[in-house]
């Protein structure tokens, strides 16, 4: 189970990282941005006198309002989905299931695709994001012996506990935060 002080660590060990890699200017200065500025009849100069060219990339209007080294964030067209072999995709979030520590990822359930018996090492914590998630417990694969969850719903899946899951006649998108390694230990019984 992690602590408060692992999960600190790791929060600020990841906002460092991601604000290196996508805000790089937060590593200069105060007195460098403020130099790097032009000066007020600099800037009245060029509206009234625009360079030729190629228009320039404007930023949307609320991108302006935030601070980057506050907060980041995904768009949903930023985040990038994998297809895995049993009918889902998957996108990380955070951190990265296959290793020790703090993970966040999305599972895209496709209709009419299901997990067979399994368990899990580590707790995981799953948040129904829309559609509806069907789930059962035991070593028997039986999807009419499970029970919908709709959007809103919040499920925990317990350590080494035997449980199945998925989608039936619509999908579903689920939102999962657990400790990895994020295995699945087949536990299916004919």
């Amino acid at each position: 189970m992690l602590g408060f002080r692992t999960l600190y660590s790791v929060t600020v060990m990841l906002l460092a990282t991601l604000s290196t890699l996508f805000a790089p200017s937060l590593s200069k200065s105060i007195s460098e941005a403020r130099a790097e500025q032009p000066a007020p009849e600099q800037v009245q100069a060029a509206k009234q006198n625009p360079l030729p060219g190629p228009p320039q990339k404007q930023k949307l209007p609320q991108e302006n309002l935030l601070n980057p080294s506050a907060l980041i964030y995904k768009l949903p067209n930023q985040i990038r989905w994998t297809e895995d072999a049993i009918g889902a995709e998957t996108a990380v979030l955070l951190g990265d299931p296959s290793k020790p520590g703090l993970y966040i990822m999305l599972v895209k359930w496709m209709p009419h695709h299901m997990s067979h018996p399994h368990w899990h090492p580590n707790n995981r914590y799953i948040t129904v994001i829309s559609g509806t998630w069907w789930v059962g417990t035991g070593t028997k694969f039986d999807p009419n012996r499970t029970v919908a969850m709709p959007a809103g719903s919040f499920v925990t899946h317990f350590a080494k506990q035997v449980h199945f899951d998925g989608a039936k006649d619509q999908g579903c998108v689920l939102e999962i935060v657990g400790e990895g390694p994020a295995t699945a230990t087949p536990a299916e019984t004919k």
